[in-house]
């Protein structure tokens, strides 16, 4: 169901139009019927020829009401611009026509209204001349009267002309919906309405709502006052939600997609017709919203916005700076990054304007991520790059690689190898008693953002990870003078596997914490609790034992058998009922496990 916005001066037979075209009164207020103004959005739908449905967004036409008529414009893709024939172009016309230049609005359609009052001729030509070097470009164009019925045949066949040259939306797409109303309905709760222009909403889905960071559950959905499991783009959508208050939302507000949105506090922009003087502060339109920014310059026609609360914003996204003191539309606004990198040193504001000269607003997966180093797949899907362009890296030199939640620039991957590689590579000739480094001593040195890269990073610069530790192929722990001391124990313990070696005979063998530690490390000894110490075939060793006596049996049959101490009994009976080889009876009783 396409949706289409109203512009146009005060006055001009807006409101009038659309109630012609639809049978629906517009004007919501019982103010706006007595005074004949309209003062908030309106809204109404129709039938074409066609069979196409097609709603109405009317906007206000007074200056007094130009925030009303941003919110109503912006979530818009068409716009029908309405000129009367009897007055003619007049200010609100150039404003509101600068709005949509702004917004980049390129689908429209001229209206010359009252057509009945005077001949439409001059100001269909005029109004024509004025459209033509804007965003609307050389659009169709109709002269009707609303009052008379003249001409709304053509003006319903236009339209319907209009629609059929609207781009398909993404219905796949992120939510992100601009609330221009919000209100209570008894015993259904808060419900909040929208133009829906990318993504599909359903009955039962969540949704995060900004500002204020709040979560929601659909609990319905109308479109054209008609009930709806599903609502997909373009579509005038009401949203009745569940855990939310109608005090947390309000025009301005914005329904997204769960945990799939950037929230920025920080934009860097081209300016499209910028006026001559930057007010160094000024208000930014989009969506519906409406936030004070303060506008640094760069260079050439680029800009850095600091908005005065995160929004949900994204490179492409269109938007408009108004000088609210001087009533005027300072510039139209392209967003070119979302994320963009802090300004530090001197001279860099100039430095990114120039980086920026080429920029389009399309997103590429490389330049982001190669900027950054690395950045995880959640970071790229926020920023608005799609899932199918992240699921089709294959890595390369001019492509990112995938590594699990992360995407790398190869550049960054192959400097990280190098970085972790010289590092295992020191510590192997500085500590040989502990020549591999901890999956975290190893991330720090490298400089990699998460502990997950580092089995991968480990395999790219051929390393080997083991036991949670890093260490160059082949090279194991040299214990020096103490090696003699360890072999002798290895050997009296391939003989008496169960006479685990006390603190004084590892002081006379040379074998410190240090020592005992590196030969844990390098699987040539099993540490059990109490310090005691085996051989790795140790336990399994003593399966074979326990397993010829009649079972179950107790510690001290077990020692006995074993031909050891109580010391060395216990923390290995409970070694393998841990490893589950062998399990208690009773309080005095274990058996093996079958």
């Amino acid at each position: 169901m396409p949706v289409v916005a109203t512009a146009g001066h005060v006055d001009h037979g807006k409101s009038a139009l659309v109630r012609a075209l639809t049978g629906r009164e517009p004007d919501r207020w019982e103010e706006e019927r007595r005074r004949g103004l309209t003062i908030d959005l309106g809204f109404a739908w129709t039938t074409l020829a066609s069979g196409q449905r097609l709603a109405f967004v009317d906007v206000p036409g007074h200056q007094r009401f130009i925030g009303n008529m941003l919110a109503g414009l912006g979530p818009a893709p068409a716009v029908v611009f309405v000129v009367a024939a009897d007055e003619g172009w007049r200010a609100q016309s150039a404003e509101h026509l600068a709005a949509i230049d702004a917004l980049g609005i390129e689908h429209g359609l001229l209206v010359v209204t009252r057509s009945d009052l005077a001949g439409p001729g001059p100001v269909l030509e005029d109004a024509r001349g004025r459209l033509a070097g804007t965003s609307l470009g050389t659009c169709a164009a109709v002269a009707v009267s609303a009052r008379t019925g003249q001409g709304m045949p053509a003006l319903r066949e236009a339209l319907d002309g209009l629609v059929g040259g609207l781009p398909e939306p993404a219905v796949d797409a992120r939510v992100r919906l601009w609330v221009d109303r919000a209100f209570t309905v008894r015993g259904s709760g808060t419900v909040v309405t929208g133009t829906l222009g990318e993504g599909t909403i359903a009955v039962g889905d969540e949704l995060d709502i900004e500002p204020g960071g709040v979560r929601a559950r659909v609990r319905g959905l109308q479109s054209l006052e008609t009930a709806r499991e599903a609502v997909g783009p373009v579509s005038r959508v009401a949203v009745n939600l569940r855990g939310v208050g109608a005090d947390a939302v309000a025009r301005g507000s914005v329904l997204l997609s769960p945990a799939a949105w950037l929230r920025t506090s920080t934009v860097d922009v081209r300016l499209l017709r910028p006026a001559e003087r930057l007010p160094g502060q000024a208000m930014l339109h989009v969506g519906t919203a409406a936030h004070e920014v303060r506008v640094r310059p760069l260079a050439g026609d680029t800009a850095r916005l600091t908005l005065s609360r995160p929004l949900p914003l994204q490179a492409g996204d269109r938007a408009i700076l108004r000088d609210p003191g001087a009533r005027r539309v300072v510039a139209g606004v392209l967003v070119l990054d979302a994320d963009p990198p802090p300004l530090g040193r001197r001279g860099a504001a100039a430095g990114r304007g120039r980086e920026l000269a080429t920029a389009t607003g399309a997103l590429d997966l490389a330049v982001e991520v190669r900027r950054r180093g690395a950045m995880r797949v959640a970071d790229a899907l926020a920023l608005g790059i799609s899932a199918r362009e992240v699921d089709a890296v294959a890595g390369g030199a001019d492509h990112p690689l995938r590594q699990g939640d992360w995407l790398v620039d190869p550049q960054v991957w192959g400097r990280w190898a190098t970085l972790l590689r010289d590092a295992v590579a020191a510590r192997a000739q500085g500590v040989p008693l502990e020549p591999t480094l901890t999956t975290e001593a190893a991330r720090s040195a490298a400089g990699v953002p998460d502990r997950g890269l580092v089995p991968a990073l480990a395999a790219a610069a051929g390393l080997v990870v083991e036991g949670g530790r890093v260490g160059l192929a082949g090279v194991v722990a040299s214990l020096g003078e103490a090696e003699e001391g360890l072999r002798r124990i290895e050997q009296r313990l391939a003989t008496d596997s169960f006479a685990a070696p006390d603190r004084p005979e590892l002081e006379a063998s040379g074998l410190g914490a240090r020592e005992v530690g590196a030969a844990v490390r390098a699987g040539r000894l099993l540490r059990l609790d109490d310090d005691v110490l085996l051989l790795p075939s140790g336990p399994a060793r003593a399966m074979r034992v326990l397993a010829g006596l009649p079972q179950p049996f107790t510690l001290s049959e077990a020692r006995q058998a074993l031909g050891t101490t109580r010391r060395v009994a216990v923390p290995l009976l409970e070694h393998l009922d841990h490893r589950g080889w062998t399990r208690r009876v009773d309080a005095t009783h274990r058996e093996v496990v079958p």
